[in-house]
Parts: structure tokens; sequence; C-alpha cells
């Protein structure tokens, strides 16, 4: 679930209009290769890229693990990828259809496993945190953030999402990346970018020797990535986080640079882009401050912030990215909030 981009997209460039197909790779710029891997949802694809490191493959981002993306890959390396061993992955973030192989890749070829320790430690940590049913704290969650009783009913009895269903048991051992680190791949030299708010310590790469960017979720185009909150941390603030990872990365934007994202197409327009995330969630924030007027629950607060119909299978993500709005604006004093004799936390603007 993400905020509508309904904003002006002047700047933004597509310069490979055609996505690589099932089990094809296309070269978008010398020795990087744009492959597409499937997810079971709406946003129903991953992308990955291949660096070409002349004597061995540099894997960026991997997929979730299921039998069919592991299909997909071993055509990649008997088809376009045959003429050399993976020798390395880098993940961008701890998210599963990007993480989800990265242990597959080292135990079946011994590839060396790059990342942010946040990435790493969050990742491992969830694969073996196991959840046949939600959590108690995850139920209060829900309720405090408004759930409609009959959704939380129905979840309450379920067996929630659990890592270990789609990510690879991960072994011992990685490289740590953080800001300003220095990698070389594909014939390039890259420095480490670090951004927040959709995910801790979301590495993105950017080319020293050219106009390329490894932008994983944090650089996305069209969309704009979740930003939430979980039982985990309840009071966060993942959007100030990413609020400050977008002023942060326009130190470094040009309007020339290929940012070769984690979904949705290559393009260029990154300062233009990074403009238009802060100014669509700043409008979510204006709408969403009025709206609360009158006492709300976060849920409540779907209408406004997404304006679009939220349907069951969308729900999760646009709750917790409502509570992350809501939660901004009660940290930076702008709203109060009452706990009512249902559970649930309603908001209302100050004054």
């Amino acid at each position: 679930m993400s905020l509508d981009d309904t904003l002006d997209p002047s700047g933004i460039r597509y310069p490979f209009e055609t996505p690589p197909a099932e089990g094809e790779a296309i070269e978008v710029a010398e020795g990087v290769h744009w492959m597409r891997l499937p997810l079971p949802m709406k946003l129903d694809h991953v992308n990955v890229y291949a660096l070409d490191d002349g004597a061995s493959w540099t894997i960026v981002d991997t997929g979730f693990d299921t039998k069919r993306t592991r299909r997909i890959w071993e055509k990649l390396l008997s088809g376009p990828l045959a003429s050399k061993p993976v020798e390395r992955v880098i993940v961008t973030h701890h998210h599963p259809d990007h993480i989800g192989l990265a242990g597959w890749f080292q135990t079946e070829f011994g590839a060396e496993l790059v990342t942010t320790q946040t990435a790493w430690l969050s990742a491992r940590m969830l694969t073996l945190d196991e959840q046949l049913l939600p959590t108690p704290e995850t139920l209060t969650f829900w309720t405090r953030a408004g759930m409609d009783p009959e959704i939380l009913a129905k979840r309450a009895k379920e067996r929630p999402f659990n890592f270990v269903d789609m990510v690879a048991p991960l072994p011992l051992g990685f490289t740590r990346i953080r800001e300003g680190s220095k990698l070389t791949a594909a014939g390039r030299d890259w420095t480490v970018r670090i951004g927040n708010g959709h995910a801790p310590e979301h590495a993105c790469l950017f080319s020293d020797s050219d106009h390329l960017v490894l932008g994983g979720d944090q650089l996305l185009p069209s969309i704009s990535p979740n930003i939430g909150v979980y039982a985990t941390e309840p009071m966060a603030d993942p959007l100030q986080e990413w609020l400050d990872a977008c002023t942060h990365m326009a130190k470094f934007a040009r309007t020339d640079q290929l940012v070769l994202g984690g979904h949705k197409l290559p393009y260029t327009g990154l300062p233009t882009r990074l403009g238009q995330f802060v100014k669509n969630h700043e409008g979510a924030l204006a709408r969403l401050l009025s709206h609360l007027e009158t006492p709300k629950t976060a849920v409540e607060c779907f209408d406004v912030l997404f304006k679009r119909p939220i349907g069951e299978a969308e729900y999760g993500l646009a709750l917790v990215e409502a509570v992350a709005h809501v939660n901004h604006l009660y940290l930076n004093g702008n709203i109060t909030r009452t706990l009512e004799e249902d559970g649930a936390w309603r908001w209302r603007k100050v004054g």
C-alpha cells in the first residue's frame, strides 16, 4: 500500500519501456543487466540486477524464496548469466522480496553476502522467529489502530506472514556496508548512500564512474514505497526518517542519472522524483490534519490518505502507513490522542 503520486511527473523519463521477460536479461548499461522476478501480490514483480565483474557476477537483490523463483534463477544462471559464476550478492534492504534467496546463493554457490548490518540482523532474526498465530502485542497494535472487528477476528485465527515462508535460511557471515562505503562492480566504483523510512539502513549505490544509481525501494518511480509502523515499535516515526533520507539523497542526485529501482522501470530525473516524494507526504499530512478536526482512528483515515478504496489484500499495509502518519503528527505536537473504550486510539487536531 502506498500513497498516490498525483504530482506532475515532468522531468521523469523512462528510457526502457518494456521490462525483461521471465528468464531474460536486458543490458541497461555496459556490464549491468536488468532482470525481473514474479511476486504473488498486487505489486507483481521485483527487479534484480547482475553486474559483470569480468570473471564473475555480482547480483543485486534476489526475489522471494519460492520454487518458481529458484527455477527462474536456474534458467538465468544457465542462460544469460551462464558464462561465469555468481561470487557476490548485494542486498539493498531486508524485505523478503530483496533478501529472500540471499542465503541460497551463499549455501549453493558460495557467494559473499554484502549488505548493511541492520538489514542482515533484521532478516536473520525474523527468519528465526516463526509465529503460528499473531502475537498478543500484534493484536493489541491492530486494535489500537482501529482495525475493523471482523477483519481482526479473522486475522487473529490465521497464520501471519512469516519471513521463514519466503526467505531462505541465512548462514552466519556477511560483509557490512554503511554510509560512504566504496565498492567496485561492473567496472565501476560505487559509493553507498544510506536511506531510511521504508526500511532501516537501506543501501543505495551511486556510481562514481558514470550516471548509474542502484536505488532499491528507496528511489522508486511512479509509486511511493510503503512507510509503516509495526507492533515491534508502535511509536516509531519512519515518516520523519523518510523525509530526512530524501533530503540526504538530494545531495547526490543529478538529472542525468539512470536510476535502477527495485520495482517498475528504470528512469532519469532523480532530483524531481525526490521532490515528489516529499511533496506527496506533505500533502497527505495536510489533508490528514484537516481530517482530524474530529477524532478518528488510524483506519478511519484511509480515505483521506490514500484517496481510493482499500481492499482486504491492501488493508494491512494501509494500516501501518496510516499509523506512520498519525504518529508523525502526534510526535510533532500537531494532534492529541485518547484511548477509547473499544481499545482504539482516536486522534484529534490540537486546538
